[in-house]
């Protein structure tokens, strides 16, 4: 019994710290930026590219799915393919948002200057805005929690989860701006149990 309460008291502790994460963010982000954020995206007249390495990536490619659900026409850029040709993609009027936690991640700097180059927007998300990506992106999202539940503070568990819950408050407000309706997402969305529910007129 010991076991399962030990148990219990370190999946608690966990998800409390990455709660705790969640609740310092809803207080202390920037508004200014995420303002410029959704109105970087909201001026895009093309489409909204994201990349980021290692989980930063995996956040990066959750958001852009998030961005296409919403009638916001996105793609995930692989950082490795971007420098091999791929970044043939981006093209004027793209917005381009790059994901790394520290702002010194060398696949994700090495992509600002071609991809400003070549006419698009890149706005940079990280916890340092003192870094490469900080400084140099054409818009800064500081998105910083004072520390990772794990042991050696080093894990990117609770930052990614913050990282993803700006970027869905920020296209939870870009549907309320575009008046996009379940019409529209029932369209983009018939298959799994959301599209019956779509259909369905729930």
């Amino acid at each position: 019994m010991s076991g399962t309460s030990d148990l219990a008291a370190a999946i608690g502790t966990t998800l409390e710290l990455e709660a705790e994460a969640l609740r310092e963010v809803a207080n202390n982000y920037d508004v200014g930026q995420v303002q410029r954020v959704i109105d970087a995206i909201q001026a895009c007249t093309g489409k909204v590219v994201t990349s980021g390495c290692g989980t930063s990536g995996t956040a990066a490619r959750k958001i852009s799915h998030t961005l296409s659900c919403i009638e916001c026409p996105s793609l995930f850029l692989e950082p490795a393919d971007a420098v091999h040709g791929g970044l043939g993609v981006v093209q004027p009027g793209d917005v381009v948002i790059l994901f790394t936690k520290g702002g010194q991640t060398e696949e994700m700097t090495a992509l600002i200057e071609p991809c400003q180059r070549k006419g698009a927007v890149v706005i940079g998300v990280t916890a340092n805005p003192e870094s490469d990506l900080g400084r140099l992106s054409d818009i800064l999202l500081e998105v910083k929690v004072s520390r990772e539940p794990d042991p050696f503070n080093m894990l990117a568990t609770a930052s990614i989860l913050a990282a993803i819950a700006v970027f869905d408050a920020i296209c939870i407000e870009l549907m309320q701006r575009r008046g996009f309706s379940k019409a529209q997402f029932a369209l983009i969305h018939p298959g799994g149990a959301v599209g019956k529910r779509l259909t369905a007129g729930e």
